[in-house]
């Protein structure tokens, strides 16, 4: 779709710091992480909402969002993952995104209430982005330079 700034990443158009690029979707870093290491998973298609993605795309779609949950983890060395997605209220980007945060017992997080950070610079963007792709089960060198 065009403008849709999501689109373009998923095109190359517009540049991000990706950890996978695979038929079921593009994951990459969110540029306001809650935590260092949040991934945004969205489908190649531009889709607004859950109830509009195509019922014989779900389980491909979730399955490349359960094997980023698993890499953030192991990447970062992160306790556990918080998995969201907005349906309108609160979607910054109106086109469907899965939110994979990674979580460390005490970090801070409460309720829906998220703190946002920065990285440094975008090498540190990219070493993260990186450290995810090299722990993604299943997609052997799927990562592209931003």
């Amino acid at each position: 779709m065009s403008g849709c700034v999501f689109c373009g990443i998923v095109t190359g158009e517009v540049p991000a710091f990706r950890v996978a690029d695979t038929p079921d979707g593009v994951a990459f870093l969110d540029t306001r992480p809650v935590f260092k290491g949040h991934v945004l998973v969205v489908p190649r298609v531009h889709l607004v909402t859950l109830a509009e993605l195509p019922a014989d795309l779900l389980p491909d779609y979730f399955a490349m969002v359960q094997r980023l949950a698993v890499a953030v983890e192991t990447a970062l060395g992160a306790g556990g993952t918080f998995v969201a997605m907005n349906n309108k209220v609160s979607q910054s980007v109106p086109h469907l995104h899965t939110h994979v945060v990674p979580r460390t017992k005490g970090d801070g997080l409460r309720g829906f209430f998220w703190p946002r950070t920065r990285y440094d610079d975008d090498t540190e963007a990219q070493t993260y982005a990186d450290r995810i792709a090299t722990a993604l089960p299943g997609v052997p060198d799927s990562a592209s330079r931003g």
